[in-house]
C-alpha cells in the first residue's frame, strides 16, 4: 500500500515537473549557464542569467541570476533550488505603458522546488523620482527567505524623444 502511495507521489511530481518546464518555454530567456561544481555522474550545480522584458512596460529589460542545483534531485527536476538570486533592469528603449499596474505587482512568477517554494519578480513606481522599480525573491509556504535584490530604471527621453511617461500616471493606487 505505501509503495503504491509513493509511485503515485512520484508520478505527481514527475508530471509537475513536465509542466514547469512546458512553461518556462514563454518566460524568461535562457542567456547562458556557468557550472559552479563538479559532480561526476550527474549534473553540475550551476548559476544560470535569464532575461527577459517586462510585460506591460515596453522599453525596460531585467536579466537575473539563480542557483540551478544538480545532482540527482536536480536531474529529476525535485531539488528545491536556494533563494540566491540578483537581479538588474535598465532601459533599452523609449518607455511606454501598456496598462496601468499596482505597486508591487507580480511581473514573473517561477517554481523554485516542486511544491512549495517561488521565485516572485515585482514592479513599483517611484512617484517622486520617475523610476521603475523591481525586486526579486523568493518565498516558501512555510517560511520565506530573506534573500532579495533590487534594481531601479529612472525613465528617461530616448533618441529624439522629449516627453517622458511618468508611472505615476500608470499607477493603480
Amino acid at each position: 500500500m505505501k509503495r503504491t502511495g509513493f509511485i503515485a507521489i512520484l508520478s505527481v511530481a514527475v508530471t509537475l515537473g513536465a509542466g514547469v518546464a512546458l512553461a518556462a518555454d514563454d518566460g524568461p530567456d535562457l542567456l547562458f549557464r556557468k557550472s559552479t561544481d563538479f559532480k561526476l555522474m550527474t549534473p553540475n550545480d550551476k548559476l544560470a542569467t535569464y532575461g527577459m522584458d517586462d510585460p506591460i512596460v515596453d522599453g525596460v529589460a531585467c536579466y537575473y541570476t539563480v542557483h540551478e542545483k544538480g545532482g540527482v534531485a536536480g536531474m529529476f527536476g525535485v531539488a528545491e533550488q536556494t533563494s540566491d538570486v540578483s537581479l538588474s533592469c535598465n532601459q533599452h528603449g523609449p518607455i511606454t505603458f501598456k496598462e496601468k499596474f499596482s505597486q508591487g505587482e507580480t511581473v514573473i512568477s517561477e517554481r523554485r522546488s516542486l511544491l512549495f517554494k517561488q521565485m516572485h519578480i515585482v514592479r513599483g513606481c517611484d512617484k517622486k523620482r520617475n523610476a521603475l522599480v523591481y525586486m526579486i525573491y523568493s518565498d516558501r509556504l512555510v517560511d520565506g527567505s530573506p534573500e532579495n535584490s533590487t534594481s531601479a530604471v529612472v525613465i528617461e527621453p530616448w533618441g529624439a524623444q522629449a516627453e517622458v511617461a511618468k508611472c505615476a500616471e500608470f499607477t493603480k493606487d
